[in-house]
């Protein structure tokens, strides 16, 4: 199997509070492009969208990344397969993570694409802040990416920073959770419906 697991398991980071009551960051909108994803329930009800300004400047290859593969369609439909609260959602597995499939994978896979280079930058991990989920190797990244909820600066330069949340905090805090035990793993997952790019 190529990948086992991307981000570490949550209790291994520790500091972090789950139901922490986190006010909405405030990132201005830079010169993007921006993602926006909207985000639909396992029944496929609107939830609302979540607007990322990617930072192109800072992680060009991985930003270039997920506008490929949003502009192919290949996140339309990928499930948020693990939510942590108090820590971040997980999303972009366009391999294992398709709703309506089955998903038991997800999390383990990327895209047909290459691995990409670590970017890592000083900008911190806050609420709102947009990384590449990983493998082990800081050189893995493919496509699965992750949105902090809370601080967490214990990942600070060790995952490449995309981006940052400029709208929809409500959406994505409403984004279900999954089971603490099972390290964030959701079952009935939230997905991205539709995913655009905005130049």
């Amino acid at each position: 199997m190529r990948k086992l697991v991307l981000i570490s398991t949550f209790a291994a980071f520790g500091g972090v509070t789950a139901h922490a009551q986190v006010p909405a960051p405030q990132h201005e909108d830079g010169p993007g492009p921006n993602m926006v994803i909207q985000v639909a329930d396992a029944e496929g009800n609107d939830k609302g969208t979540i607007t990322l300004d990617l930072l192109a400047d800072r992680a060009p290859n991985h930003v270039e990344r997920l506008v490929e593969l949003a502009k192919s369609g290949a996140y339309d439909g990928v499930v948020f397969h693990r939510v942590i609260d108090g820590f971040m959602a997980q999303t972009g597995d366009v391999q294992y993570g398709k709703q309506g499939g089955d998903t038991a994978m997800a999390g383990m896979g990327g895209s047909d694409l290459p691995d990409l280079k670590a970017e890592f930058s000083d900008i911190p991990f806050q609420p709102g802040t947009v990384g590449m989920a990983r493998s082990q190797d800081p050189n893995s990244a493919n496509s699965q990416f992750f949105i902090d909820l809370a601080p967490a600066t214990f990942l600070d330069g060790q995952y490449t920073v995309v981006g940052q949340l400029i709208d929809g905090w409500d959406v994505l805090t409403s984004i279900k959770t999954g089971a603490e035990d099972q390290n964030g793993a959701v079952e009935a997952p939230d997905y991205m419906a539709k995913v655009m790019i905005e130049e």
